[in-house]
């Protein structure tokens, strides 16, 4: 039971996600103390008895994960106000990223991060540096590329994290206010160094120095792939590379995370262990095991480091430290409690983890992977027999389908929800693109490694490229089967917890009441289709309108700002787009949904000032334009541009009547949720009574 820990903190740290309201200081205060006090009570009174003793748990594990989510949300730096024009800014960079050409004939363009930036314009003279990062795309013919460390002096065009482009779809404002963002932007001019360069970080500047060799020893997507196994270094990888990994389900290859981390730190173990076993007198003397274990760690952490130091290695880094520990300690090496331990670590250093996908992720694949070997002990000794070496064979062989299709179906649900699509022919690809990656891609990239610093990497970064291009061959052939990437709707978050719920008990429960679990697994797989569908989508900025007809996404004229969100649609909805009828181009259109009639207004040269004749609004139950209504049909609700500036996108339901339903009235008012006109914290100190 004690590994229910960590999901009672989860859903007490989904308690205060889901809330329609930010609560009060008081507030939080009583729904963290109280149930702690009960819970204490719990404890006192019936410590000797099973039900009072889980509920004491269950009400403290809850409610330190509402109280630590709502306290560090609290500590947050407010989001600051951007310039909502060209300006110039000043600040230190933190990091340097390779990001993929924009077209086929252009070099790689790079992002970086700015910490510290302060604007040269007249309303912020005298500002205080910036408590939050920007995220800023230097421009392509810029020769400059800034070391870690430095500071730079650019002009930019800046714009906050957009809000959803959907009511339900993915909050990019609450990301970024939980990790330290203030925006993005790009750059208008080349950038310049300011002033002296400040302590420059080694680590950012090692990482920066084997991405540059890998692009230099290898091309294309390979060198890309390469950086991002060795470094970290994700951001080079284009949407086609990205697109076929999905589809035929290697996604994970591009995130560096336990997979990686294990491929590392195996290769050294087992390095190890064989050169000391080879010498007589320390295989007889010494604890070859536990040393290699060691340094297989150590390898790790290093690793971990070298590539960023992404929650999703942190957290296979906790889990290696626990094996580890098991290891030299003699004690069973992968358990359910290891799990558990390191779950909750990290979900008290970081609880909004709990919505995280690489988190959910991971840690549903190493709950699937230790429950399946768990309950699949037996016919797997069975099968190895008395260790023939055509049993060692097939064990090995059946470990390595298992480790594929445990997993993959451990996570298939959370990448559904997520990604919004299924990739049915995941473990063929896995079959063989894991154990290259393990036999040949990591170890060679090891050696690449520890030649950079006699130059002599080339030859090893030749032979990983090699590896690397016949598993992209593989990624290209797989996602060219049949229904290789089948879209899906997007999951209701009440299905992906029942999901998770489901999963949990299946992998944590003893016995055969665990097979329960599958029953909400169930159910929150079929809500992907019994949950409702918007009928019609108006985009955040009113810009691009969209209605659902005939398992078709009627598209209204949009520009390419709009593309981004068009795309989430599509992955919400799992529909091809057609553009609407040529009447709705022109003017006003009539466009039945279900018993009512909506009028569509996508265009408006006017910019409000024509309005709808009363014929057009004739039996209307809605209006919507992307200019002001201003009253065009009267008594008749509406959706016009002063709508969305307020209340962000917005979805329609069809049913008995119309149920219209804003983003602000999904999210409620919360501390990343920004009221309305409101553009941030003014950048220099305000007088008391402002």
């Amino acid at each position: 039971m004690i590994c229910w820990l960590p999901v009672a903190g989860g859903l007490g740290a989904m308690l205060y996600l889901v809330l329609p309201f930010e609560p009060s200081v008081l507030c939080v205060v009583l729904v963290t103390v109280l149930p702690i006090l009960t819970g204490g009570a719990c404890f006192w009174w019936g410590w000797q008895r099973l039900f009072p003793r889980l509920l004491g748990f269950a009400l403290l594990s809850a409610a330190i994960g509402f109280g630590d989510l709502a306290f560090q949300a609290r500590m947050q730096p407010p989001m600051p106000a951007l310039p909502t024009h060209a300006t110039v800014l000043t600040g230190r960079v933190q990091s340097l990223e390779i990001l993929p050409p924009r077209n086929d004939d252009e070099d790689d363009g790079h992002r970086v991060t700015l910490a510290d930036a302060v604007f040269e314009t007249p309303v912020d003279a005298g500002m205080a540096p910036l408590r939050r990062t920007l995220h800023i795309r230097l421009r392509d013919d810029d020769d400059l590329l800034p070391e870690p460390g430095s500071t730079i002096r650019l002009r930019t065009m800046l714009r906050a994290p957009p809000p959803p482009s959907w009511p339900g779809g993915r909050d990019l404002q609450r990301e970024a206010w939980f990790s330290g963002l203030a925006g993005s932007g790009y750059a208008l001019g080349p950038a310049s160094l300011s002033g002296a360069p400040s302590h420059q970080s080694w680590l950012e500047s090692l990482r920066e120095t084997v991405a540059l060799r890998a692009n230099a020893a290898l091309s294309d997507q390979t060198a890309a792939i390469a950086a991002t196994f060795l470094a970290g270094e994700a951001g080079s990888i284009d949407q086609h590379t990205r697109e076929t990994f999905s589809a035929s389900g290697l996604a994970h290859l591009l995130a560096v995370a336990g997979l990686h981390l294990g491929l590392v730190m195996a290769a050294v173990i087992v390095t190890l262990r064989c050169g000391l076993a080879a010498i007589e007198y320390v295989a007889l003397r010494w604890p070859c095991r536990q040393i290699a274990a060691v340094a297989g760690l150590l390898a790790g952490v290093g690793y971990v480091m070298l590539t960023g130091a992404h929650l999703p290695s942190l957290r296979a880094l906790g889990m290696a430290s626990i094996v580890t520990l098991a290891i030299v300690t003699g004690r069973r090496v992968l358990s359910m409690r290891s799990l558990s331990i390191v779950a909750l670590l990290i979900l008290l250093v970081s609880p909004v983890s709990v919505v995280d996908v690489s988190f959910q992720m991971s840690f549903a694949a190493v709950m699937g992977l230790i429950a399946g070997y768990g309950a699949l002990r037996e016919p797997l000794m069975r099968l190895r027999g008395e260790g023939e070496w055509y049993r060692v064979v097939a064990s090995h062989c059946a470990a390595l389908v298992l480790t594929s299709l445990l997993a993959g179906l451990a996570t298939l649900p959370v990448s559904m929800a997520h990604f919004g699509a299924l990739q049915p022919w995941f473990v063929l690809a896995n079959l063989v693109a894991v154990p290259l990656a393990a036999v040949w891609i990591m170890p060679v990239g090891l050696l690449a490694l520890v030649a950079m610093p006699f130059h002599a990497e080339a030859p090893f970064l030749k032979l990983m490229g090699v590896g690397i291009r016949i598993v992209q061959a593989l990624a290209e052939r797989v996602a060219a089967f049949p229904m290789a990437h089948q879209p899906v709707p997007a999951m209701p978050g009440w299905g992906l917890l029942l999901v998770m719920l489901g999963l949990c008990f299946l992998c944590l429960w003893k016995g055969r009441v665990c097979l329960a679990g599958l029953l909400p697994i169930a159910v929150g797989l079929v809500s992907i289709w019994l949950a409702p569908k918007p009928d019609i989508l108006v985009s955040p900025d009113a810009g691009l309108m969209a209605v659902r007809h005939q398992g078709v996404l009627l598209v209204g004229p949009h520009s390419s700002l709009q593309r981004r969100t068009l795309e989430d649609w599509q992955q919400a909805l799992a529909l091809p787009t057609a553009p609407l009828p040529s009447g709705c181009l022109s003017g006003p259109c009539r466009m039945p949904l279900g018993a009512q009639t909506v009028l569509l207004r996508v265009r408006d040269a006017s910019d409000g000032n024509t309005l709808p004749t009363m014929e057009q609004c004739e039996g209307v139950s809605l209006f919507i334009s992307a200019s002001p209504a201003r009253k065009g049909c009267p008594d008749v609700p509406s959706i016009d541009r002063f709508s969305v500036w307020r209340d962000g996108a917005y979805s329609v339901f069809a049913g008995r009547g119309l149920t219209v339903v804003s983003d602000r009235s999904w999210r409620g008012n919360r501390l990343w949720v920004p009221p309305v006109g409101w553009h941030g914290m003014p950048n220099l100190p305000l007088a008391q009574s402002e």
